[in-house]
């Protein structure tokens, strides 16, 4: 693999050593590179200059022992002329490999040499397998940033995300996972910043190897690069000590250097016709939307990816990664997406990096951009057809059916999605698919469904900006009301949207706040906003504190249900020790006909899943979905060997059922409009 034989070459980045340091870089275009060490009471001036000898693959390199821990310094490239290069011997650059940066004003940074050492106190990593991970995906200032419960001077912080208060509210949920919006380090586009906004949501990278300064303490930030890292460090240890892994949201597709006329901060002004795809006219091949799409069909920009995937799982202890807009990684010389991609193959055989999780967002905005279920076996994927299958069976299928009588959808798409998306993805099991009905883009559960329209005047860009297909529901009233049995049919809607997430094969992911049902007040592209909208919300009302209860409630029965986390999808005639199988009947309580799943008025299911052990018994939960806007009066099926069916929880009711409920085969089951009901198999 060519990502794999630049990895032979000179080590890049600050390498401290005894007595003085070894630096390298890579340009393949250059003529000349140099290193500043700068003065530290004033980082303008210059107190060395370093000039670096070009060794073999472009790489420059020099050894000297000025090259120590603390020191402030810069690069400088010249090279040639011409449309596709982009070169200036008087810009201050970025070290790509950077470790540690200082932020000196907004088109100012300078690296810092650092000492990544530190105590991790024996604490091992959680090793939670995929097909039991509970994912809460979060933004680090936003989790923490208002809740009482944390010190003030520490609240949106690095620190904030390992103290107990915060852990403590995981591990009541059941979270395994918490997957963090990026902190690597970025910057906000200069529009946001004309504009008085700054880029929240941090999908704009401009180093790969350093923590994002702003999340960590203010006492950190003044006390400089080092102890902003171990306060991260910190809060991943206590984490791991809890029992709940960390995965990160990376951003390789783009950088923060915008199109051929943004900021120029590093790579564009280290090689800017090797790092970015673009024509033999320099205009670039935008795949990404953000102005620039980084060139993975060469070999060191691969290389640079993959040892900043190895840094963070082998120096901060990363449990696993969500690669944004994955699709952009895997596109080949003539721009077009290879599922055989050397750089997804480089993973997979990295024994370090193939040790995390290794989850894709399977889409960019380039032609033939939309992925989903063509990555390889290992990389499981966002399953956008789980997100809107389940939105338009529980919302517009209901809207649809109050404004005209027709649902438009049966259960077929339905039961496809909750027993794993077999016709979806490439992983030959359920892991294949990280299921989500919500994401930090787009509306929050409690918005999905008390919004038909997006509200995003605040975001400066006259509520164009942000998508208009939401597939989501007011039921009878645009935005919050106080109608009881408006708010009522929400919160049942929600229930049923996060059962559902819940309840199916696959790999659930949670947004941080809809366990609480949050509302950003119909923003569904709060990406710039910092403020109340975004930020967890710590003082709940009555029917949120329920809701928080049913949903720690069904994650604890996933837990304790293995035929609600199947590890393969069903094979009816191969009834195998460790193997699950799924059974699917009418509402009449006999085996789905191929009228039933091609009827869109069909929309009554029962999913009869079983988990088989090692010893021949069998562990099995009926899942009973009602799609229709009317009571049905369900007969539950008579398998064979069960007893009875035990009621576990009803979407119907605020609360989990606190009595015991027990029905015995082929009884009839009640179940109001627009509902589930979960039984275990006695």
């Amino acid at each position: 693999m060519l990502a794999q034989k630049s990895q032979d070459l000179a080590p890049l980045g600050m390498n401290l050593l005894d007595g003085g340091g070894v630096f390298g870089v890579w340009s393949d275009t250059a003529s000349a590179v140099k290193l500043h060490i700068l003065d530290p009471e004033d980082t303008s001036k210059t107190l060395h200059e370093i000039n670096l000898e070009q060794s073999d693959g472009g790489i420059w390199t020099a050894g000297d022992d000025r090259l120590q821990r603390g020191i402030k310094y810069v690069l400088r490239a010249e090279g040639p002329e011409g449309p596709r290069h982009a070169f200036n011997p008087e810009r201050n650059l970025l070290d790509p490999y950077a470790r540690g940066l200082v932020r000196e004003s907004p088109k100012d940074y300078h690296c810092v040499a650092i000492d990544t050492s530190f105590d991790w106190e024996s604490v091992e990593k959680p090793q939670t397998a995929l097909g039991e991970s509970i994912i809460y995906e979060a933004h680090v200032r936003g989790l923490s940033r208002v809740n009482p419960a944390i010190p003030e001077d520490i609240r949106g912080s690095y620190a904030a995300l390992g103290h107990p208060a915060t852990i403590d509210h995981l591990t009541a949920l059941g979270i395994t996972a918490v997957e963090l919006l990026p902190i690597q380090a970025f910057i906000s586009e200069p529009r946001l910043v004309n504009l008085g906004l700054i880029n929240y949501w941090g999908y704009n990278t401009i180093n790969f190897f350093t923590p994002h300064m702003r999340y960590a303490s203010e006492a950190k930030r003044a006390q400089g690069p080092e102890a902003m890292l171990l306060e991260l460090k910190g809060a991943i240890r206590e984490l791991h000590r809890a029992g709940i892994e960390v995965i990160l949201d990376v951003v390789y597709n783009h950088t923060a250097e915008g199109g051929h006329k943004g900021l120029t901060y590093s790579y564009r002004g280290l090689d800017n016709s090797s790092y970015y795809r673009q024509d033999d006219q320099g205009n670039y091949q935008d795949t990404t939307g953000c102005g620039n799409s980084l060139n993975f069909g060469q070999p060191m920009v691969q290389r640079l990816m993959l040892d900043s995937l190895r840094y963070w799982v082998e120096e901060l202890k990363i449990d696993g990664f969500r690669f944004d807009l994955a699709a952009t990684l895997a596109r080949d010389e003539s721009n077009h997406f290879n599922p055989r991609h050397e750089v997804l193959t480089a993973m997979q055989e990295d024994p370090v990096i193939s040790s995390a999780k290794l989850i894709v967002e399977p889409w960019d905005v380039g032609m033939g951009g939309w992925q989903t279920g063509n990555f390889p076996p290992g990389f499981p994927e966002w399953n956008d057809r789980f997100r809107d299958s389940v939105r338009k069976f529980w919302l517009q299928d209901v809207a649809s059916y109050r404004s005209s009588g027709n649902h438009h959808n049966g259960v077929q798409e339905m039961a496809s999605r909750i027993s794993g998306s077999q016709d979806v993805v490439s992983e030959g099991s359920p892991l294949g698919t990280i299921n989500f009905i919500t994401a930090h883009d787009g509306f929050t559960l409690w918005d999905l469904v008390s919004y038909n329209v997006k509200q995003n005047s605040a975001n400066g860009e006259g509520n164009r900006d942000g998508g208009n297909n939401n597939l989501s529901f007011n039921h009878g009233h645009e935005g919050e009301t106080s109608n009881s049995s408006v708010n009522f049919a929400r919160r049942k809607a929600a229930r049923n949207l996060i059962g559902t997430l819940l309840l199916s094969a696959g790999v659930p992911m949670i947004t941080a706040g809809d366990e609480r049902l949050k509302t950003q007040s119909g923003n569904n592209n709060a990406y710039c906003q910092d403020n109340v909208i975004t930020w967890q919300n710590w003082d709940p009302d009555g029917h949120r504190i329920s809701f928080q209860k049913t949903v720690s409630h069904l994650i604890a029965l996933r837990k304790q249900l293995p035929a609600l986390r199947p590890r393969s999808f069903t094979k009816l005639d191969e009834p195998t020790p460790e193997h699950d199988q799924m059974l699917w009947f009418s509402g009449r309580g006999d085996e789905m006909s191929i009228e039933d799943w091609h009827n869109p008025e069909r929309r009554t299911i029962q999913r009869l899943t079983y988990h088989l052990t090692s010893d021949g018994s069998k562990q099995g939960v009926l899942l009973v979905v009602n799609g229709t806007e009317a009571i049905k009066n369900v007969s539950l099926p008579k398998p064979s060997g069960a007893k009875g069916f035990e009621l576990l929880w009803d979407s119907a009711l605020e609360l989990p059922p606190e009595r015991e409920l027990v029905l015995t085969p082929g009884a009839k089951l009640r179940m109001v409009e627009t509902s589930i009901q979960l039984f275990r198999v006695l």
